[in-house]
């Protein structure tokens, strides 16, 4: 079923090293009439496969993907651009006849699209986010979180102020319209279902350390070292969670050891936020992922959409 030119839509979110994608191809090959969307910032890089659990070549054509390999490393991309190009993808998979599935943890990519937030009118002013980032660069992402309490304290208290791109991004938006609540979102058109995956916290760290080994293992070093050769080794986009420090190693400032266990807890770190996040959505059917999640996940979107087609 479809409304407004799109299709109906299951959102599959939740923190890193989850299970997501796998969950989302299992769910494909029953389906089988669907097509997947990834909503996870780093995938947007082309290159950058093994660190960003990218799914394989062998696994698209078995399902069609979007969302991935958009732009190089060295493009900038931001949620606007995200949120256009999944929604021409699901107005492509609207026409097809097929349902959506949006699989990600970057939970402002999953707002933009399944809660229809306006983006398209975000303030940008190009000298100004040059002179933050110089600001950044000079004075620590303490002095511009600090700043931005004092400038903007509803805008500070809605933003990471460890994350020093969202730190430049909130002050440039107060700089430039105050610090006023953003737009209300409009909705998503057609029927939508959320659906989540948790991990009870000492397993989740398991998980995430073995995960971050297996990359190890599986080519990070190598891959890093491709995109060190071809890129600007300090590019935002290479500042990611597993690349930063597989470019260290390639440059002989740490062994893999430490890349390894740097790279744990920077990801331990970001499934916190993540959780932290996720926790504020309204309307997520949570499954736990430590017992296999698929039949549960399976009752959930089958009962979905049989609603959704007698609406």
């Amino acid at each position: 079923m479809q409304r407004g030119g799109l299709p109906t839509l299951i959102v599959i979110a939740g923190a890193t090293a989850t299970g997501k994608t796998r969950l989302s191809l299992r769910l494909a090959g029953v389906l089988g009439n669907v097509e997947i969307i990834s909503a996870d910032s780093r995938q947007v890089y082309r290159g950058m496969d093994i660190g960003t659990a990218k799914v394989s070549h062998a696994e698209r054509k078995l399902v069609p993907h979007h969302g991935l390999d958009l732009v190089d490393p060295d493009e900038p991309f931001s949620v606007s651009l995200y949120q256009r190009h999944a929604l021409d993808a699901l107005a492509s998979i609207a026409a097809h006849g097929k349902v959506a599935l949006l699989v990600g943890g970057t939970g402002l990519y999953l707002r933009a699209v399944a809660r229809g937030v306006p983006l398209t009118n975000a303030p940008h002013d190009p000298g100004l986010r040059a002179r933050l980032e110089a600001d950044l660069a000079g004075l620590g992402i303490a002095a511009l979180a600090t700043r931005l309490a004092a400038e903007a304290p509803q805008l500070a208290a809605r933003t990471d102020l460890a994350n020093p791109r969202r730190v430049v991004r909130a002050l440039e938006r107060a700089t430039l319209v105050g610090d006023g609540l953003p737009p209300e979102p409009q909705g998503y058109p057609a029927p939508v279902l959320w659906l989540g995956l948790s991990v009870e916290h000492a397993t989740h760290r398991v998980w995430i350390a073995n995960r971050a080994a297996g990359q190890y293992a599986g080519g990070l070093l190598r891959e890093a070292a491709g995109l060190a050769s071809r890129y600007d080794p300090d590019l935002p986009a290479l500042s990611a969670i597993g690349y930063r420090e597989a470019i260290e190693v390639v440059r002989g400032r740490r062994t893999t050891a430490e890349a390894l266990a740097e790279t744990i807890v920077r990801t331990r770190a970001y499934a916190r936020r993540q959780r932290t996040w996720f926790r504020a959505e309204p309307g997520i059917n949570w499954i736990d992922a430590v017992h296999d999640p698929f039949p549960a996940a399976l009752v959930l979107v089958r009962r979905f959409l049989d609603s959704a087609r007698d609406a």
